[in-house]
């Protein structure tokens, strides 16, 4: 078959997307390949198609039991063979399926990078006839990287070994130009076709808020949202068990994941989310690499993570399937604190020596700074991220809460400059708190401890409230006037610039959203539509949750995660469409000729029989 055949016959697509068909061009050239792509672009199509049309083996090569159980297993729906080599197999499955792969019953081969270098792999690899190699989330090789795994330096070990090179695929979702290069350096990929499909996803809608009260926050959006599937990330296991706790206590049926749990217990929670057990997963970053889930429609950050690359990919779990997806980042100046923290005592590899160490801890203070700024700034949400990794389109996207907020300039001089006198008054010796208390007059311990009181700018900014304060001081940070640094914990210096807004007499002025009362917009609604599919009218909502009733009734039945039988973008499609016949039901996007025969005449006499 071609390379359009296969795509249409086993992953249900007329077409391919952005990107997609020159990295399969180059694969099936020979050539290695080196591709960015984000969240729900499609890498793993990009290795499965060549897979398909070449003779030999193609061997790849995931950090997750669960990334690859997930793989694997929307292969096999989709009428296609293939295993996985990991330590979730007993000794007598792993033997077994090394004997099939012998056989060359298994054209897609996924393995760990722990086993490559194994005695019984290695006997495996060095007889068989493998063409390729396909990396998945290669940016785990570089120590650069947001999820660096030593591991991952044996692939080129294990490439070296073989009796023939075959050809090398690197695929990533999030990637700097720094780990970009220390990837093909450490892959040695051979004269590689790079390429970077961008990392917009303009079906996410970004937003960054400072709720007094973030619980409150996240039980109200959920119960505006019950039947959707969400994701909550919290930055320590504590915080996972009392947001996910409350959530229960509430009747919200929610569950937990983090290292703390036991693997059963991690597996079955991860299960009831996966399969509409549960619609709220609440978690640390240890839950999500490689969860296929595609109908995620939100994902909140408890707290702000220590990067931008961790965000990003945390985020990009929402909205696989293309639909609007809601990423919002509930932000708190303890999260500074928290993150220097981990970034202090996280480093926790043995295999750095202790330059590398604090090359990494500096380089990871700088990304928190980034992370930090993206809280702070008031243009476009998603211009920022873009920028920061390398690429830049449209100052305003109409799709974050920046872009959809009215700001006007405001003179924050008189604030700005007490801020800057008061830290040099005081030695630049304390916290954010301890300066904006003083500002404000606040007769606290502390204030009084360190004779706060006594200094002359004790109280200028009383009539000031505290949440433009700190939207000030957040400016002067951003903007370089002030810095944060970590000596034991946050303390407040003056920079090179902080005594240019004293002595030039230069007026400071900054966006600030306009008084509460004027923005008081309808709540956002978000429509069920997609991109490719188009939107679904009001009148065939009741087929679409007849469809998604059937879609879960065949799920129970096959012990699979509902998306795996079809997603919600080819539910929507089918109610435009409303097929009555073969000929139609192949015209839906996601429908291939394997599906159609699992599952078709079910859907079409329900389409039909509503």
């Amino acid at each position: 078959m071609t390379k359009q055949e296969l795509l249409k016959t086993h992953f249900g697509y007329d077409t391919f997307r952005e990107g997609q068909e020159a990295v399969i061009d180059a694969l099936l050239a020979g050539k290695d390949v080196l591709a960015v792509m984000p969240t729900g672009a499609g890498k793993s199509i990009c290795y499965q198609v060549p897979a398909l049309m070449m003779k030999g083996i193609t061997l790849v090569i995931s950090p997750l039991i669960s990334l690859m159980k997930d793989q694997v297993r929307s292969l096999n729906q989709a009428g296609i063979s293939a295993a996985y080599l990991n330590s979730s197999l007993t000794q007598g499955q792993y033997f077994t399926a090394l004997r099939y792969a012998k056989a060359g019953r298994y054209p897609i081969i996924y393995v760990a990078p722990e086993r490559l270098t194994t005695e019984a792999f290695l006997d495996f690899a060095l007889s068989a006839d493998i063409f390729m190699i396909a990396v998945d989330e290669a940016h785990c090789v570089s120590q650069w990287g947001q999820d660096f795994r030593p591991s991952y330096l044996k692939i080129a070990e294990f490439v070296a070994q073989l009796p023939k090179r075959p050809v090398i695929g690197a695929f990533t979702a999030t990637a700097t130009k720094e780990v970009r290069e220390d990837i093909a350096r450490l892959l040695n990929l051979r004269d590689p076709f790079c390429t970077t499909t961008g990392f917009d996803r303009e079906n996410l809608y970004f937003a960054v808020k400072t709720p007094k009260d973030k619980y409150k926050e996240v039980h109200d959006y959920i119960l505006e949202h019950p039947d959707d599937s969400g994701i909550i990330y919290c930055l320590t296991r504590k915080l996972v068990e009392e947001v996910c706790g409350k959530l229960i206590q509430d009747g919200i049926t929610a569950t937990r994941y983090h290292a703390g749990l036991s693997d059963e217990e991690r597996r079955n929670n991860q299960d009831d989310f996966i399969y509409d057990r549960c619609h709220v997963m609440v978690a640390t970053n240890a839950f999500g690499m490689g969860i296929d889930k595609s109908d995620v429609r939100y994902v909140i950050h408890y707290n702000m993570p220590k990067n931008m690359e961790g965000y990003y990919q945390e985020a990009g779990r929402a909205g696989r399937d293309g639909d609007p997806a809601e990423c919002i980042l509930l932000y708190s100046g303890k999260d500074v604190v928290t993150n220097q923290y981990l970034i202090e005592r996280g480093q926790d590899n043995q295999e750095m020596d202790m330059e590398t160490w604090r090359l990494v801890r500096d380089r990871d203070q700088e990304r928190l700074k980034q992370m930090t700024f993206y809280c702070f700034t008031h243009d476009c949400l998603r211009e920022y991220i873009l920028k920061y990794f390398g690429e830049y389109g449209k100052s305003y996207c109409g799709n974050c809460l920046n872009c959809q907020t009215e700001f006007e300039e405001q003179d924050v001089t008189e604030e700005a400059q007490a801020m800057i006198q008061c830290v040099k008054e005081s030695g630049q010796r304390y916290g954010v708190n301890v300066i904006l208390d003083t500002l404000r007059g606040a007769s606290t311990a502390k204030i009084r401890q360190y004779h706060m009181e006594e200094n002359s700018f004790y109280s200028v900014c009383a009539k000031t409230p505290v949440y433009r304060l700190r939207q000030i001081f957040n400016y002067l940070v951003l903007e370089e006037y002030l810095s944060l640094t970590d000596d034991g914990y946050t303390i407040v210096k003056l920079t090179s610039t902080s005594r240019d807004l004293l002595e030039k007499g230069s007026m400071l002025t900054m966006k600030m959203p306009k008084a509460q009362e004027l923005q008081k917009k309808e709540k956002k609604v978000r429509r069920r539509k997609s991109s490719t599919a188009g939107e679904l009218k009001e009148q065939d909502e009741p087929l679409f949750q007849k469809l998604r009733a059937l879609r879960t009734e065949i799920a129970r039945e096959e012990k699979i995660p509902p998306y795996m039988v079809f997603s919600d973008k080819t539910l929507i499609h089918m109610c435009i469409l409303k097929p009555e016949n073969e000929a139609e039901m192949l015209d839906v996007t996601g429908v291939g000729r394997h599906k159609f025969e699992k599952y078709g005449k079910r859907f079409i006499d329900a389409v039909q029989n509503l």
